[in-house]
């Protein structure tokens, strides 16, 4: 188990004053990074090691770039981001005067939305496929219902307000075809139709009519003797 770089008992807590900024620049610009687990001591800070390694890269640094990202640079994080994944610290150091905390908060507020509104999945930079199968339609006279779709044609219900009372366009329809049809009785027609024989005859057989006769007679006998005492 790794040992804690300093004992958090006797070490300051909270904001740096411009007095501890001072020395860790003062003895970072003389002997260097070097290791963060001794620097506090050997810079009389009464800081972990930790903050202060934080407090150097993300703030005190004389090459830290601060401001707005450019767009070269978010093209540039996202073509890193399509091929590193979520390695910030080496993004990062692509990107000259930015820390790798930055980079990734920029990523997560901002980059990340903006390939969304741009249909691209920001996991695996890839165009987001949406089911787009058009809808099917049905003619008019398909009924649909909880148990589907039945493609049984919808039946008038008899006395229905509409046989009352047809609409008004049907009835101007009707109308106009019953004034051609006045116009058109007073000229002679040539071409009429044939008149059609409709008279139906319906014939039987002797051998049916002589068994229809055998069973009127039978039905006869069996009521006389049901009538005989």
């Amino acid at each position: 188990m790794r040992k804690p770089c300093c004992d958090k008992q006797d070490t300051n807590k909270g904001a740096w004053s411009k007095q501890e900024d001072e020395k860790l620049i003062d003895y970072i610009r003389i002997h260097g990074e070097g290791c963060w687990r001794t620097l506090p001591q050997a810079a009389g800070l009464l800081r972990c090691g930790k903050s202060c390694r934080l407090r150097w890269i993300n703030y005190l640094r004389p090459d830290l770039k601060r401001g707005n990202f450019s767009e070269d640079e978010e093209d540039l994080i996202i073509k890193l981001h399509a091929l590193l994944g979520n390695r910030w610290s080496l993004i990062a150091g692509r990107l000259p005067g930015r820390t790798d905390n930055e980079v990734k908060n920029y990523w997560n507020s901002h980059l990340r939305r903006k390939l969304m509104n741009m249909g691209i999945d920001p996991n695996n930079h890839r165009l987001i496929t949406r089911n787009l199968l058009p809808r099917p339609q049905f003619p008019h006279n398909f009924c649909t219902g909880a148990s589907g779709i039945s493609a049984e044609p919808k039946v008038p219900v008899i006395g229905d307000a509409a046989d009352i009372h047809p609409p008004l366009h049907s009835r101007r329809d009707n109308d106009q075809v019953s004034d051609a049809a006045s116009c058109l009785d007073d000229e002679p027609c040539s071409n009429q139709l044939p008149d059609l024989n409709l008279d139906l005859t319906i014939s039987v057989s002797a051998a049916t009519v002589d068994k229809l006769e055998d069973d009127e007679e039978k039905k006869q006998k069996q009521w006389k003797k049901l009538e005989e005492p």
